[in-house]
């Protein structure tokens, strides 16, 4: 990966790391590596579709972004403030040589981002994002159409009902008599997700739908139900619903107030798939990181999993290999490749309020077939992670607690990407005895990793 492209596109404090001046760069990159061979003189242009959520700095750099791209001689459709999986759905139905969304999903909002999608409509493979960077530090080198070559903008925010409508047709039941309370995050939901539940015929209560260009994620959305959990509580809903700011990830309070994570939102999908026929090889992809109750529940109901590392776009490339159709992550990143080819939070929420209705039952009741095991994670600082999975101390203190856990537990150690960290989480019936058993790992990580504390 260089050094402007992150594991989700390209990431920054808007108009500092993610400047104007590099929004332009990367619009000029981007349309020569997505758009092929651009033929200033040719009457039909590439086009590029181009969607945004709801930061004050998403104008700024959707107007730099495009001015790069259309002195590229590439044509620009603005959807407007869209989802994350809205733009990968457009991109392909419209038929674009590529797709661009301006978020830094569950981000703060000074934070900002952009994520090209391929005409296909999926995330740009390592190879293609390595190109465009390659060519951030050739600008002199591409091409510079003059004349009737320069490209133009279309707005095409009306083609945002191709998607919702696609959406609503991906479930097979109204929602008539459903009480559902909605946080938008102050993002790129908060005008669809609300319109599509009543559309369909719920009671929709909206929460941070009132977007003002700064309270984006803003102690709201998918990392922080608080709210969202005291008005389905004070209401008497059926349930809650969050999105992110992007809205490509769900999580869901049931009517008890219980927060139910993706691993739970998985579990209930991919049980209802599998009864209906529907779960493609009956397998489900997860990654490392999901609740081993999820693997018990699924291992007792017959569907296998397929485990990746940590990521979407590694279970993404999971389910195009294997041919598998539903995955996701603990986080309620989500994936339904049958509708969608990214994760999609409104598309979620319309899959599990389709089990809840159709099952007759309450997402309480479906969500406790799932036991869900006490987790913990530590997060270790250590002065190098460079051969942490070689070294013999290490190894043996997770044997050690491997075999104390037995079949009623697990242990996952591993490096941050990011940061000099040692990332330990366990699980098991006792929350009481797993904080002692992940300590006793981060003290050895500790002593072997970190001189002064082996020194001390």
């Amino acid at each position: 990966m260089g050094k402007h492209f992150g594991t989700d596109g390209v990431r920054g404090v808007a108009n500092r790391e993610l400047t104007p001046e590099l929004a332009y760069r990367l619009g000029r990159a981007g349309a020569l590596v997505l758009a092929g061979d651009i033929d200033g003189d040719s009457r039909e242009k590439p086009r590029i579709v181009v969607g945004r959520d709801t930061r004050l700095s998403g104008e700024m750099l959707e107007a730099a972004l495009i001015a790069g791209m259309m002195s590229m001689g590439v044509n620009v459709w603005l959807l407007g403030v869209v989802t994350t999986p809205g733009v990968a759905y457009l991109t392909r139905e419209l038929g674009a040589q590529a797709g661009v969304m301006i978020s830094a999903s569950h981000n703060p909002f000074e934070d900002n981002g952009i994520k090209f999608f391929g005409s296909d409509g999926f995330k740009l493979s390592d190879e293609r994002e390595e190109r465009i960077e390659q060519l951030l530090a050739s600008e002199d080198r591409m091409p510079r159409p003059t004349g009737a070559g320069i490209g133009r903008t279309t707005d095409k925010s009306k083609e945002v009902q191709r998607y919702l409508d696609h959406l609503r047709s991906t479930i097979q039941t109204d929602l008539c008599g459903m009480d559902i309370v909605v946080d938008c995050a102050n993002g790129a939901a908060s005008k669809w997700a609300p319109l599509l539940l009543r559309d369909l015929g719920a009671d929709v209560t909206a929460l941070h739908a009132e977007p003002d260009g700064v309270n984006i994620n803003v102690g709201c959305g998918s990392t922080h139900p608080e709210s969202l959990r005291k008005e389905v509580l004070q209401r008497g809903a059926h349930l809650g619903l969050a999105f992110d700011g992007d809205a490509d990830r769900l999580i869901a309070v049931d009517e008890t107030g219980e927060l139910l994570d993706g691993d739970h939102i998985l579990w209930i999908c991919g049980e209802y798939l599998k009864e209906q026929g529907l779960l493609a090889h009956d397998t489900i992809v997860t990654t490392v990181m999901s609740n081993i109750g999820l693997y018990k529940a699924t291992e007792a109901a017959g569907i296998h999993t397929e485990k990746t590392r940590v990521g979407d776009r590694y279970v993404m490339e999971a389910m195009r290999l294997g041919g598998y159709r539903l995955g996701g992550e603990q986080s309620g990143h989500i994936i339904f490749l049958d509708h969608i080819p990214t994760g999609d939070g409104i598309l979620t929420a319309l899959q599990l309020l389709q089990v809840v209705k159709e099952k007759a039952t309450t997402l309480n009741q479906l969500a406790s077939t799932m036991k869900k095991y006490p987790q913990i994670l530590v997060n270790v600082r250590v002065d190098s992670k460079d051969g942490w999975d070689q070294n013999a101390a290490i190894a043996n203190k997770i044997r050690e607690v491997e075999q104390f856990l037995g079949d009623n537990g697990r242990v996952l150690v591993r490096p941050s990407g990011t940061e000099p960290l040692i990332r330990v989480m366990a699980e098991g019936p006792d929350e009481d005895e797993l904080k002692k058993q992940v300590e006793s790992i981060a003290d050895v990580i500790r002593a072997e990793l970190t001189p002064a504390a082996k020194n001390a």
